[in-house]
């Protein structure tokens, strides 16, 4: 429905300042949750396990989709139709049955035995006294985190260039001081509030830019006629190859092994409310994911030929296509929920990575059965952020051109790493400590070497493979070494018997707002 060259996306000044007073809520609810994030370490990184069912059910999803979502998805059923559908399958499917079981066993045993980070629930249930394998998890959690960290920034400097015209270094360290003002200033508390305030934001967009586009072009009966005219096959989700529709599908295995989504599971004040998170998760994840794959359909319609859009790239069609059907200020929120799908991950990862060098490295390493002060841990805790955002940024400008691919890269490695380990330990007694390390180094390692040879990245996803093999290896190595003693005590913990009381309610500023 365009023709000619390129189109440049413009804006005016209503579009900046809806942005710039976005901006300023996210700052502010930071601040808000300083007094909250400041009482201790539990407090800075898993919000003191207080957590309300709407917060975590939205604050999980949003934090596992990032940019990917807006901008790589949205690019992908451009270039490839309504076949895209089978990624946001893969992960909703995954996430939902995840909500139901595996994230119930999570929190109980958190719970039980004061588990902060996922490395805590593997020393924990492994009895892995001498801290070996929780040095080992800290340093696979870091190298994979800088890569997703790097690249999100890099997808935000991305995002300001073809919405506002500014450069991408300019976007980059924009996107990097918002996330590092609010994240370190207000910890766990303030990324799960405004990751569940930019749930709204990316819902809203996701689904009104679609709606809106279609009607002044005569709905989506003259929209799905000119794709179906130009590609039979490109509204037909079952146009895909076997082998395409698998690795697309399998995206989804990623979700179990990710921290920055299981640590939103250990957070809920009661594990019984997960059943709730789960309708509510999956709803937001099906009409979020839903959205991506219209404003792809509808955008190919608008904009048929890849010189269209600014710099002849698919993942710009979103705020192009936003640009052309809504009103100046409210374009500016459109841009305003990039940023929110970016920092949402964003911020989560810094937490993660975050707690695995002050909880796992240096409280439960280097102060092994030493009293350390909370204080000192959370002033600690903010300023390994700020060197965490710092290498990130030098990483992004390292990598500035691999973004898409980084993504999945992170969340491949972290996916195999840990999925099926994890997996392993809370539902299976003969898993021990060696058979975990070896899983998850095997995880990461297969991942590595997959994604860097063609030949094998050409046919499969390396996510599959890496998971499958983490997880035959954890079982293999675990038949030869034996479980740890307390394994009875442990799955009495799991399965909910006898289950300790829920944690009193910690301190809250400002009121019962968590609920």
């Amino acid at each position: 429905m365009q023709e000619g060259v390129a189109v440049a996306i413009e804006v005016d000044g209503w579009a900046v300042v809806a942005f710039v007073g976005y901006l300023v809520v996210l700052i502010g609810i930071g601040a808000w949750s300083a007094r909250f994030s400041s009482q201790g370490i539990g407090n800075f990184f898993v919000g003191g396990r207080v957590m309300n069912r709407w917060v975590v059910a939205l604050s999980a999803v949003v934090s596992g989709r990032s940019a990917w979502l807006l901008l790589g998805v949205t690019g992908m059923a451009w270039s490839m139709g309504a076949s895209a559908l089978w990624a946001v399958v893969g992960y909703t499917a995954v996430e939902f049955v995840l909500f139901l079981t595996l994230a119930r066993r999570l929190r109980r045993f958190a719970g039980a035995r004061d588990c902060v980070t996922l490395t805590d629930i593997f020393a924990e249930r492994l009895s892995d006294h001498d801290g070996r394998l929780r040095a080992v998890l800290s340093v696979v959690i870091l190298c994979f985190m800088a890569a997703y960290v790097s690249s999100q920034f890099v997808g935000g400097g991305k995002a300001i260039g073809a919405s506002f015209g500014l450069q991408p270094t300019t976007g980059i360290l924009l996107t990097a001081a918002i996330v590092l003002l609010y994240t370190t200033v207000g910890g766990f508390l303030a990324v799960s509030l405004t990751d569940t305030l930019q749930a709204f934001f990316m819902l809203f967009a996701l689904l009104a830019i679609p709606l809106l586009a279609v009607g002044p072009v005569g709905g989506w009966g003259v929209v799905s006629g000119e794709l179906a005219a130009w590609d039979p096959s490109f509204l037909d989700p079952l146009a895909l190859g076997g082998g395409a529709l698998l690795g697309l599908v399998g995206i989804g295995l990623g979700s179990p092994g990710n921290p920055h989504i299981l640590v939103r599971y250990m957070s809920i004040d009661d594990e019984r409310q997960l059943r709730f998170a789960a309708v509510t998760g999956t709803l937001a994840n099906v009409l979020m994911g839903m959205g991506a794959i219209f404003i792809g359909l509808v955008g190919r319609a608008y904009f048929p030929e890849i010189g269209l859009l600014p710099a002849q790239d698919t993942e710009n069609l979103y705020p192009l296509l936003a640009r052309e059907t809504l009103h100046p200020a409210v374009f500016g929120m459109v841009v305003a929920s990039i940023f929110a799908a970016i920092m949402s991950t964003a911020d989560s990862q810094l937490l993660v990575g975050a707690s695995a060098v002050v909880r796992d490295l240096y409280e439960k390493g280097v102060r092994k059965g030493e009293e350390v002060p909370q204080r000192h841990l959370v002033i600690l805790s903010r300023a390994v952020v700020v060197g965490l955002v710092i290498a990130a940024v030098i990483l992004g400008w390292a990598a500035e051109e691999l973004v898409f691919w980084l993504v999945l890269f992170a969340w491949a490695g972290l996916g195999a790493a840990f999925g099926p380990p994890l997996i392993l330990a809370l539902y299976w007694r003969g898993t021990t400590r060696a058979g975990v390390l070896w899983g998850v180094l095997t995880g990461a390692t297969v991942t590595i070497i997959w994604y860097l040879t063609p030949a094998l990245k050409d046919r499969m996803y390396e996510l599959i493979p890496a998971f499958f093999l983490a997880g035959l290896v954890t079982v293999v190595v675990s038949r030869f070494t034996r479980p740890p003693d307390d394994v009875d005590e442990v799955f009495e913990i799991l399965r909910g018997a006898d289950r300790p009381p829920q944690p009193p309610r910690a301190p809250e500023p400002g009121g019962d707002h968590l609920r």
